[in-house]
């Protein structure tokens, strides 16, 4: 994709919005879907702050100190409940499109200085440890008309798949590697497109059985969860939006955290110890714990073995 020409957005056309989506396709070129689609979207929040908080429609109007003003707002969501990776991300994201953009690095920022230090090991259990828990709730979700968010949330429970993960996944054909293989091949909706690159089998349960039967049947004709008139734009919008209502009389949180529940119940089959998050430290020999932390590595699709620490605590 190449300039389209005009004085706004440095050329890449007169929304703000979409000439940032346009100058990390002129950049990264064809390929890396996902860190296109990753950087757009948070560009996205920094277009919309600009345009409410400080009147700007034309990124040659960002300077570093709006950028830096831009920080200091996410520092209060920080202190509110935000993620510091999340909003080290969001920082993140406009340096790299203020970089795709002008080409130079003269407006860059420093995240973890703006808004904290994000931690790299969990202490705190993740909530949807008691799968019967996640269950009554997905139950809960279906009586109130919500089949497919109910698949969803049981899916992405039972794989540890991230929401894009488990809305994505063709459940009907999931079965049939489950009953050739035992397990599952994880491929659509995969962070940075890794799954199109590296098979990623993630074994498969009794009970995972029977969460891909019954998103099967959810999913109906269709290739995954998303209903056909709905963009994943809107279908994620809308998942966030149901879940929050239901969430709490359950004792859940992030749909994210059952990701972190699914972690921590491979590391207790894998070693035969409760994950340091849940035991308040590592009670698995070392050689058996990095074992283990390299299998749910790949089985999360994650590249590095020390992002396991996010998900079921410390090593030491």
């Amino acid at each position: 994709m190449k300039k389209v020409g005009g004085h706004r957005n440095f050329g890449y056309g007169k929304q703000m919005d979409w000439a940032g989506r346009q100058a990390l396709r002129d950049r990264y070129g064809n390929g890396h879907y996902g860190t296109v689609a990753g950087h757009a979207e948070r560009w996205r929040r920094f277009a919309t702050w600009c345009h409410d908080e400080r009147e700007i429609r034309d990124a040659q109007s960002v300077d570093t100190d709006i950028v830096e003003d831009y920080g200091r707002s996410l520092n209060k969501e920080v202190a509110a409940g935000m993620s510091p990776a999340y909003a080290q991300n969001l920082l993140s994201s406009v340096n790299v499109v203020m970089h795709a953009m002008r080409d130079d690095r003269q407006i860059r920022v420093a995240p973890a200085a703006l808004v904290g230090q994000r931690s790299r090991v969990r202490t705190d259990p993740p909530t949807g440890l008691n799968q019967g828990v996640v269950r009554q709730c997905a139950d809960r979700l279906r009586q109130n008309g919500h089949e497919r968010i109910a698949a969803m949330v049981e899916v992405a429970r039972a794989l540890g798949l991230r929401l894009k993960e488990a809305s994505l996944l063709n459940a009907r054909v999931a079965l049939g590697q489950m009953k050739k293989h035992g397990a599952v091949n994880i491929t659509a909706g995969t962070k940075g497109g890794r799954g199109h690159r590296v098979d990623r089998w993630v074994p498969v349960s009794g009970a995972a059985i029977g969460c891909l039967i019954r998103a099967a049947k959810a999913q109906g004709q269709g290739r995954n969860l998303i209903p056909p008139d709905l963009s994943w734009r809107q279908w994620n919008s809308k998942v966030h939006h149901v879940w929050a209502t239901v969430r709490d009389d359950y004792g859940l949180k992030k749909i994210h955290d059952l990701r972190a529940a699914y972690a921590c119940d491979r590391y207790k089959q894998l070693t035969g110890s409760a994950a340091p998050v849940i035991a308040g430290k590592p009670c698995a020999n070392r050689g058996i714990d990095r074992a283990a932390r390299q299998t749910i590595a790949q089985e999360l699709g994650h590249g590095r073995i020390e992002v396991v620490a996010t998900y079921i605590g410390g090593a030491r």
